[in-house]
């Protein structure tokens, strides 16, 4: 019988969600190896060098950005249609992955950038979330009716942009983005994406997800 497919994770990591939102969807089985950060295996870094998550070992092929963790496992088996996208779900990530990561960042982490205003960084933000609210009030999902890559790459980062203030973020006047998220929040697929294991150690069972 043949090994499936490595995946290394961190629960909490946005980055490392959406690789698991996109494998649970595909249905492509992987062997599930949770990781401390702080605490990185040896096996890990030495298929992965940078040391971030997800990475996916697929044989000798090895898969190291979120983005095409996704692809990898949509295009071997795409059951709900999310890469039935339009070219502009693709330009919606790049603005996650580019201008609204670094304002969560500057924002979540305003501590490590003093040179940085937390509020101006805040207000960057928000020109993202209110052009995903401006979508939402369209729509039930970003790119239309159906829920495509762009939710699934989107979502943990709103959900980690809101968790640094929710009462702040619940304050903004964004109903549809803040139903769009506590659905997600509230969805066996988010609980399903979010079980705790312990740490991965040479020689441990294999855990199989989904």
């Amino acid at each position: 019988m043949t090994a499936p497919p490595i995946l290394w994770t961190f629960r909490r990591c946005p980055y490392a969600m959406r690789g698991r939102l996109a494998i649970r969807s595909s249905g492509q089985q992987v062997e599930l190896r949770e990781i401390l950060l702080r605490d990185k295996p040896a096996p890990f870094l030495a298929a992965s060098p940078k040391g971030t998550v997800p990475v996916v070992q697929d044989g000798n092929t090895v898969i190291e950005q979120s983005r095409e963790v996704m692809l990898w496992a949509l295009n071997r088996h795409d059951p709900e249609g999310w890469l039935d996208m339009p070219q502009e779900g693709y330009a919606l990530i790049d603005t996650n992955d580019g201008p609204f990561k670094s304002a969560l960042d500057h924002t979540k982490y305003a501590v490590r950038f003093p040179e940085r205003d937390e509020a101006e960084e805040r207000a960057r933000a928000m020109v993202f979330l209110n052009e995903l609210n401006a979508r939402l009030g369209q729509d039930r999902f970003l790119m239309g009716p159906k829920r495509t890559l762009a939710d699934a790459a989107i979502l943990p980062f709103v959900r980690q942009f809101a968790n640094t203030d929710r009462a702040w973020f619940d304050a903004q006047g964004l109903g549809p983005l803040t139903q769009w998220l506590d659905d997600f929040l509230l969805s066996d697929r988010f609980r399903a994406i979010m079980t705790k294991y312990p740490a991965w150690q040479n020689g441990q069972d294999q855990v199989l997800f989904p």
